[in-house]
């Protein structure tokens, strides 16, 4: 049992202008308009085997399909030329006026890209596109050693911080 510090963090997105993205060449962010769920499964797999991601694989395939067919979640997914190589998952809550980004990552084989960075800045202008009062997010001491810097550097800002244990 280990002890692991968790962040909720807040960004208020309600006059903020869209920030610049620059992505490299051959690189892309598009949505999964299809609502592929062996996207979501192979990004949940491929970048959570690194940071203790667990909870959905026990998930069937229907739970999964179930999941991305949330009218209100969009998976975006970033490619290097046709490689899949991260993606991040928001959902909309129309009752708050807010999106949750809820899973964000990088494969391993593209980390120390900066890349994160990008994602974590498209899902921002995708906040502002939606007219969202805020983006929010979790992320804890399991996370990418990066995580809590990159989303501070964007101008998110903690409001709730727990410890939890957890078993390795």
């Amino acid at each position: 049992m280990i002890r692991v510090k968790r962040h909720f963090l807040e960004l208020s997105i309600k006059n903020l202008s869209a920030l610049n993205l620059d992505l490299q060449e051959n690189y892309t962010i598009t949505i999964d308009d299809k609502k592929n769920f062996n996207i979501n499964k192979f990004f949940y797999r491929q970048v959570g085997a690194d940071h203790y991601w667990r909870d959905r694989l026990i998930w069937s395939d229907k739970q999964w399909d179930n999941y991305v067919q949330n009218k209100n979640l969009e998976t975006w997914v970033m490619k290097y030329q046709r490689e899949l190589i991260g993606f991040y998952e928001i959902e909309f809550h129309p009752n708050s006026n807010e999106v949750e980004l809820i899973n964000m990552g990088i494969i391993k084989e593209h980390r120390g890209k900066k890349l994160g960075s990008k994602l974590l800045s498209h899902s921002i202008n995708i906040s502002i596109k939606k007219k969202s009062n805020r983006i929010w997010v979790h992320t804890c001491s399991l996370d990418h050693k990066y995580a809590l810097k990159n989303y501070k550097t964007k101008g998110f800002k903690v409001f709730k911080e727990e410890e939890i244990s957890f078993v390795a």
